[in-house]
């Protein structure tokens, strides 16, 4: 992706997810104030730091 969206600091992914866990996300950032690119940042995190000795 050449121009990143004029995003500096992050990138651009797509990816799909089951509607009930994105209808779940959506609620709390909306309740939380918390973007969802920043609770994913987080929720990846998190997960690559629990496999990271398995791989």
């Amino acid at each position: 992706m050449s121009n990143n969206r004029g995003l500096k600091n992050r990138v651009a992914i797509s990816n799909a997810i089951d509607r009930e866990i994105y209808e779940k996300l959506k609620s709390y950032s909306d309740d939380t104030g918390i973007p969802i690119s920043k609770i994913l940042d987080k929720a990846i995190s998190l997960y690559l730091g629990s496999v990271k000795d398995k791989a």
